[in-house]
């Protein structure tokens, strides 16, 4: 099995930066991607960012230009870089994970694995 922990999350004014992290632990595979998802209450899940394992990276329409998916593939670390973070970003967000590296399935059919979250909360 994989295990994934998040953490970063908090609470910030508009305008401001967070960065999170995902470290998967356990059996995680010869390579595989990584993505970040958000829920809020009311609204469907919704992909957020992924980054396949040699670094090609996808974004959701919304966070396009302000925020940035990386890896550290030693660490078995993912992390998502918020700027410009506005009230509408407000969210949990979860780390999900794709054993066979499939970026694109990931960000449309989502994923059998996810961590427990982190909220960002963002205040006007």
């Amino acid at each position: 099995q994989v295990q994934l922990d998040e953490s970063g999350g908090g609470l910030v004014q508009a305008g401001g930066s967070l960065r999170l992290s995902c470290t998967a632990s356990g059996h995680t595979f010869r390579r595989y991607a990584m993505g970040w998802f958000r829920q809020a209450p009311g609204k469907q899940r919704e992909f957020v960012a992924g980054i396949s394992w040699n670094g090609i990276t996808l974004y959701g329409d919304s966070v396009k230009g302000r925020f940035t998916v990386s890896r550290d593939n030693a660490k078995t670390t993912m992390y998502l870089q918020l700027n410009t973070l506005k009230p509408e970003d407000t969210a949990v967000y979860l780390c999900a994970f794709d054993p066979k590296d499939a970026l694109g399935l990931l960000r449309t059919k989502g994923s059998d694995y996810w961590g427990q979250g982190t909220q960002v909360t963002v205040s006007a």
